[in-house]
């Protein structure tokens, strides 16, 4: 008997000493733009992160605008993001320790196969115009301050208009709703395709992510190329002489271990045997020229 209370007393403490080890584990905030998310990349480097350090990895999958905020407030620790413009003014107003670069790929204007805009390899800006002066074709934005949001306001602009413009014009504000040709749909890019297709619409989408949502999708790459059509994704730490709380050491694990030689390698293969491409080309550190 005295045998087995001690066993059991021995059983007790070990598991209490190994769910205090697991209650030890240091955790690790992130905020990530949904395209990153959306395609699988992140459930399959996050085991492997976590495994290297130790470490936890909270992941929120946000537009890149809203992640921005998380990180000026001290919501999470580092962000992995594709918005440069404000990437760099976040940088600029010290909330952001460095940006650096770790992938890329391009974006795409896809749509309905029979592309009733005739838009079809024309240049990016001048698939916009034409969309938008002809007003033959249902255009869905993200509408969401995203990353993706962004590169279409930056596509409006140099098309020649306001992005102010599109938004109150009667394209997007018709005299009856139902008739609207160009809708802000404030979502994710994976919602945002799976609307398209449902009212055979186009929109701006991530390479990567239309490749992981293809063969649920009625749509077709109508436009793809083009420089503006670029798509850089950077990871930055949040400055914690900014922002206090930031676990800058946990973050700066996380930049080295998104440019390390490995993970870059297992980046650049990620999707190639289930999609017959590239959904990113790692570029670590540096951007494409």
């Amino acid at each position: 008997m005295r045998n087995k209370v001690t066993s059991y007393l021995a059983l007790l403490v070990l598991t209490s000493l190994l769910l205090g080890a697991a209650g030890c584990r240091a955790s690790l905030k992130m905020a990530t733009t949904t395209s990153l998310y959306d395609t699988g990349l992140w459930g399959y480097l996050e085991p492997k992160f976590e495994e290297k350090y130790n470490v936890a990895l909270d992941i929120l999958s946000l537009g890149s605008g809203a992640a921005l905020e998380y990180g000026k407030r001290g919501d999470v620790d580092v962000l992995t993001i594709h918005d440069k413009a404000n990437e760099e003014k976040f940088i600029a107003e010290g909330y952001g320790v460095e940006r650096v670069p770790f992938a890329y790929n391009y974006f795409l204007i896809v749509g309905p196969k029979d592309d009733p805009a005739g838009i079809r390899d024309l240049t990016p800006e001048d698939a916009f115009k034409k969309l938008f002066e002809t007003k033959s074709g249902t255009f869905i934005s993200r509408g969401d301050n995203s990353g993706t949001h962004s590169k279409e306001k930056a596509i409006w602009q140099a098309a020649g208009f306001e992005y102010k413009t599109i938004e109150e014009s009667t394209w997007a504000k018709p005299a009856k709703p139902e008739d609207a040709g160009y809708l802000e749909a404030g979502k994710g890019m994976g919602p945002v395709l799976q609307m398209a297709s449902e009212k055979q619409a186009y929109t701006l989408t991530d390479m990567g992510t239309y490749l992981s949502y293809e063969s649920k999708l009625e749509l077709v790459p109508i436009v793809d190329r083009g420089s503006i059509l670029l798509n850089l994704y950077s990871v930055i730490a949040v400055n914690p002489q900014k922002v206090k709380g930031v676990k800058i050491d946990l973050a700066n694990n996380l930049v080295s271990f998104l440019t390390s030689p490995e993970i870059q390698k297992l980046i650049g293969n990620y999707g190639v045997e289930k999609y017959g491409l590239q959904l990113f080309t790692p570029c670590a550190g540096a951007e494409p020229q």
